[in-house]
């Protein structure tokens, strides 16, 4: 199409169409997941990571596993991710306290 004074205002409308309409398909298509997907596959890879642990503490203490190195690790692991969910979770309050405290 020739871009021309008169149709200058077509061929912009055109275009800003043409643009919204691949966003929204590029949007559609990428998987971004949402911050409730994120947060809910975080929650279940802490609770993985504990029942490995779990599992690893009670194979020593049967004697079907024989490293200690490989319990302590995962028992270290399990303890910091619940650490770490606990954190998060005491922020995700703090800052919801602080926006039902602010003036309107």
């Amino acid at each position: 199409m020739k871009i021309t004074a008169s149709n200058t205002q077509q061929v912009t409308q055109n275009l800003a169409k043409s643009t919204n309409e691949t966003f929204q398909e590029k949007m559609k298509v990428s998987d971004n997941p949402s911050f409730q997907e994120r947060l809910g596959d975080g929650l279940r890879n802490v609770a993985n990571v504990q029942q490995d642990a779990a599992e690893l503490a009670k194979n020593f203490e049967l004697g079907t596993e024989n490293d200690i190195a490989k319990v302590m690790v995962s028992q270290q692991v399990s303890s910091l991710a619940f650490q770490l969910t606990l954190n998060v979770r005491n922020k995700a309050l703090s800052a919801y306290k602080d926006i039902m405290n602010m003036p309107v």
